[in-house]
């Protein structure tokens, strides 16, 4: 039987407090990777500690998912850093969550870059081999979720950490295979029949739709949906639904 894993990142505090975590909570029964900040481009001690523990009692995965120094951009802001620097970053918010791991009694399962450290990373291969090293050097059982065919995958197989090819389905794709930047239009997938189609396509057939109608390969090892989005939970429930109704295993990976 075909086997995929949904993730979702969360804990993505905007710096108000108390930060709600109910729709996170909400999403957990229909994912089974959970993407945590860190803190730093959002997120806190708090918001770390409690999912944690809600992800871990539904039985979802827990990865880290660390990004740029950048809370008053969500971390979406492109940051010309050198490699050693970037190395310091992710093993620094690596730390932070696993921290909250250990004293559950358990271990960290992966690591998932956010925004503009993903995108960048996804294609330059400096800075995804620094990302990579980061997460190997601070446990080789780690898995890093990187976007399908990138750099990042590349720097993982390049020294032998294991990954998984994540394709996304809220967002659209240029015909590169990157994904289209919030700034431009229809970057993000706000119709439920076009999200569910989208994931089908990419599950079943190893295939997507570019904006211009370009189809592209892509391999689907792990399907994001984020939290933050508008139809977070409707789309949760409609692909974990649309995946079981295809015969596919949903588990982490």
């Amino acid at each position: 039987m075909q086997k995929i894993d949904i993730n979702c990142d969360m804990g993505e505090s905007t710096g108000l407090w108390p930060y709600h975590i109910g729709n996170d909570i909400a999403l957990l029964p229909y994912i089974t990777s959970a993407n945590i900040a860190c803190g730093l481009h959002a997120g806190d001690a708090c918001t770390m500690h409690e999912l944690v523990e809600a992800a871990l009692l539904a039985g979802v995965a827990v990865g880290a998912h660390p990004g740029f120094e950048d809370r008053s951009n969500f971390g979406r802001t492109n940051m010309q850093l050198p490699p050693a620097k970037i190395y310091d970053l992710v093993i620094y918010q690596i730390g932070a969550l696993d921290a909250f791991l250990k004293i559950n009694g358990t271990k960290l399962h992966h690591v998932k870059p956010h925004g503009a450290l993903y995108n960048m990373a996804a294609k330059d291969a400096v800075m995804a081999m620094a990302v990579c090293q980061a997460v190997k050097d601070y446990s080789a059982d780690l898995i890093l979720y990187g976007l399908s065919g990138s750099e990042l995958i590349n720097a993982a197989a390049t020294i032998e950490l294991r990954s998984c090819p994540e394709v996304f389905a809220d967002r659209s794709y240029q015909e590169d295979g990157s994904l289209t930047p919030r700034n431009l239009p229809n970057a993000m997938i706000e119709d439920e029949t076009q999200c569910v189609q989208q994931v089908i396509q990419m599950a079943k057939h190893g295939k997507v739709q570019a904006v211009s109608n370009k189809t592209i390969n892509v391999q689907a090892g792990t399907i994001c949906v984020h939290s933050d989005g508008t139809h977070a939970l409707p789309f949760a429930k409609l692909i974990h639904q649309a995946l079981q109704e295809k015969g596919i295993e949903i588990k982490p990976v």
